[in-house]
């Protein structure tokens, strides 16, 4: 092949070492997508007047698009909660209800990440709110400082994977899947990744239990009635918002976006409730919230100039005649996918790998032939694709947890005391990384995990 005919190559290579400059994502995907359309124009294969339907993309389909209109309403969602007081009440709640099973503490840290995951899409948040409120607890009670850190940091990242999650918001826009069949589609596998997470406790904690000593019984309420306030006031709410949130959307009463405003102004009654709702929190809530998607927004503009200059260089046909090159088959193709996503998880943000992977390599797998694997559900081809969607969605748990750039390991580490070293952090995430990949794999063999709950639902 020609130099010319390797440009779309050249692209992400150019890309993979430019995002090591910690320059910023936006400039970087946009600046790539025009620097190459310079370089098709003066090598004769991209003619500079291909770029005058970039405005259309960005005004007509990115900013224009209602779905997408959940993000911020998600965002603010989220960081109100954290604001709310409601994680900590609900912590120690699920700290009296699990304290006479074995790691009950942690087995709490886990179920309550499953409960805000569904409230919340934020990873920063939830990493950063659940390591100050457990980790001091796990340390005060003498906890295994790696078993400790590796359960908050594991629980923290469900958010990406359970709904309403940003993450799954913009995948089922790339994919143009509606947005509550990708979240009926990863109820089941984030649901199966936090039960992975508590067998692995309970079973560890049954073993060693000198890993995870229980609560004290003089701790919580001492009386019936103290028992049934705490629930009321720590558990209910939470699930209140879930069912608000998620039910409207399950139940065909509210459009994801509809329902998003609904969560935004339920966690805001939640902070009202809880009496931490101030101008200053609201000020504080809404510029944060407005940063994370400015942000979030000027990355979909660079990526969407960069994946059509990546197109129109004949990045698309070179990906199938590689495939045709290889030979190796559907699974041999959607292996290599998921190992690919995987490694570069140890070095990218999931945004990233994202808008990188899901728009070239969608298109692809949903042609692909697995045989009687998928037979038995209905439109093998949009089946197809709302399975590889979840599958990647699955594997990119773990890019917030492989070093040397897991983001929820550096979340931690920011706002953990001073005894927790780094390499805690490193040994207690390797079991939960093992879990999610056995999690993943789970989905791949037994797709009726997630293809089962839409076909029944939708």
């Amino acid at each position: 092949m020609s130099a010319v005919e390797l440009l779309p190559l050249f692209m992400f290579v150019a890309l993979g070492l430019l995002l090591f400059t910690g320059f910023p994502v936006a400039f970087t995907l946009g600046g790539i997508g025009l620097a190459f359309a310079v370089v098709g124009d003066m090598a004769g294969v991209l003619n500079w007047a291909r770029l005058n339907v970039l405005p259309n993309r960005i005004f007509g389909q990115t900013m224009e698009n209602p779905v997408l209109v959940a993000i911020p309403m998600f965002i603010f969602m989220g960081t109100m909660l954290e604001k709310s007081g409601v994680a900590k009440d609900l912590l120690n709640c699920l700290q009296v209800l699990t304290r006479r099973v074995p790691g009950g503490l942690a087995l709490s840290v886990t179920l309550m990440g499953t409960i805000m995951a569904a409230t919340t899409g934020i990873i920063g948040a939830s990493v950063v709110m659940m390591t100050l409120l457990a980790l001091p607890v796990m340390l005060e009670r003498n906890y295994h400082l790696p078993l400790a850190t590796g359960t908050i940091a594991a629980s923290g990242t469900l958010g990406i994977l359970i709904p309403p999650s940003i993450m799954l918001v913009i995948m089922s826009d790339l994919m143009s899947i509606p947005v509550g069949t990708v979240f009926i589609a990863a109820i089941v596998p984030g649901l199966l990744l936090s039960a992975l997470y508590c067998v692995y406790i309970l079973g560890l904690c049954t073993w060693k239990p000198r890993l995870a000593p229980p609560l004290p019984e003089d701790i919580g309420p001492k009386s019936r009635g103290e028992f049934w306030f705490m629930i009321i006031r720590s558990f209910v709410p939470p699930v209140i918002l879930i069912v608000l949130v998620l039910g409207s959307i399950f139940l065909g009463f509210a459009t994801p976006t509809e329902a998003a405003g609904v969560g935004a102004v339920g966690a805001t009654v939640l902070a009202l409730f809880n009496r931490k709702l101030s101008r200053a929190v609201l000020i504080d809530v809404s510029h944060r919230s407005a940063l994370t998607t400015a942000m979030l927004f000027g990355i979909f503009l660079g990526a969407t100039c960069f994946s059509l200059v990546f197109r129109t260089l004949g990045g698309d046909h070179m990906i199938d005649e590689f495939i045709a090159w290889a030979g190796v088959g559907p699974w041999g193709i959607l292996f290599v996918l998921m190992g690919m996503i995987f490694f570069l998880g140890f070095f990218f943000d999931w945004i990233e790998i994202t808008l990188i992977v899901l728009p070239v390599f969608g298109p692809i797998v949903s042609r692909l032939d697995f045989g009687t694997h998928l037979a038995g559900f209905e439109n093998v081809g949009e089946v197809a694709l709302i399975w590889f969607t979840i599958l990647v969605s699955t594997n990119l748990q773990t890019s917030f947890l492989t070093p040397p750039f897991g983001f929820a390991l550096f979340y931690m580490k920011g706002v953990a005391p001073p005894e927790v070293q780094i390499q805690h952090i490193y040994r207690g995430i390797v079991p939960f990384v093992l879990l999610q990949l056995i999690g993943l794999a789970l989905c791949m063999i037994f797709p009726g995990i997630v293809l089962w709950l839409p076909q029944v639902l939708l």
